[in-house]
């Protein structure tokens, strides 16, 4: 594989494409709108820079880069030509089968369909193609040029040779791939939402404040960033979306969102997009401020 479509510029997308980029892949990446291509490639350059910085590549391994990658409005002019498309839109079901519906139209016969999706069903997203033995899952973390891991999630119809295709496919990207099966939240957000589920709900009930809740972690489990700041990292609305995956999928009460997770979703409180969540991103991206009404 060496042509490969992205699906979405935002966080996620704009990250997936610099992979495949700097890996010598020829890139199409497609946004609704120029833009929010614009706005991707200028991530991708700005992140670029870093890595000069820290003198990890060099001017001219950006330059290549950045022309290994084409931008398109057009999804079907996008995947004439490729054999693996990888989606990373919204994190939304709907959004997600109508690009699918589309991508099995107009992309090649043999064409790869991968969704960066979090937690929705691969099987379920599979089920509107004509070819659901070549959909899988392929779920980057976030910072994608930074993190190691790619989940490779199985839909129920997923063939080994296009789940063995994408696994080999990580590992050229430098990318360490995990196999998992197709259930709610797969493994990473299955074990991740419940803990920061548990940790709302100990702010909610006045166990800690929420700087206490995440020096514990830090401090004494050597998580890197404390479940509250890493929630607001990720998005609290995504938080949410994905745990009411989880206890749609499972009916098991352990997975019902905190209600002060919704209540902060639907303030618009959604961490650090919205400039606050359990802390203040007025001023900062790096919470150094912790939102007042949390303060203790």
């Amino acid at each position: 594989m060496k042509n490969i479509t992205v699906i979405g510029a935002g966080t996620m997308g704009n990250g997936i494409a610099h992979v495949f980029a700097q890996s010598g892949f020829s890139v199409h990446l497609v946004d609704i709108s120029q833009e929010n291509l614009d706005r991707g490639l200028k991530t991708i350059e700005t992140n670029l820079d870093r890595m000069i910085a820290r003198e990890k590549i060099s001017e001219a391994d950006k330059q290549q880069t950045l022309s290994n990658i084409t931008t398109f409005t057009d999804i079907s002019e996008a995947v004439k030509e490729v054999e693996l498309v990888v989606e990373a839109a919204t994190e939304n079901l709907d959004l997600k089968l109508k690009i699918f519906q589309q991508l099995d139209e107009a992309a090649p016969e043999k064409a790869i369909l991968a969704t960066n999706t979090s937690s929705i069903s691969i099987t379920k997203i599979a089920s509107v193609t004509k070819r659901p033995k070549q959909v899988i899952g392929m779920h980057f973390m976030n910072p994608v040029p930074v993190m190691k891991l790619v989940e490779i999630i199985r839909g129920y119809e997923t063939c080994d040779d296009v789940t063995k295709a994408i696994m080999t496919l990580s590992d050229k990207l430098g990318k360490i791939p995990v196999e998992v099966n197709d259930y709610p939240g797969f493994i990473a957000n299955r074990i991740l939402m419940p803990m920061i589920n548990e940790a709302i709900y100990s702010l909610y009930e006045g166990v800690a404040g929420v700087r206490e809740i995440d020096e514990v972690m830090k401090l004494g489990m050597a998580h890197p960033m404390g479940p509250l700041q890493l929630a607001d990292f990720i998005g609290l609305d995504v938080c949410l979306s994905i745990l009411n995956v989880l206890y749609d999928g499972f009916k098991n009460p352990k997975y019902a969102p905190c209600p002060l997770l919704v209540n902060m979703v639907v303030a618009g409180k959604k961490g650090v997009k919205s400039g606050e969540g359990f802390y203040d991103y007025s001023e900062s991206k790096k919470a150094e401020k912790i939102a007042a009404q949390f303060s203790k």
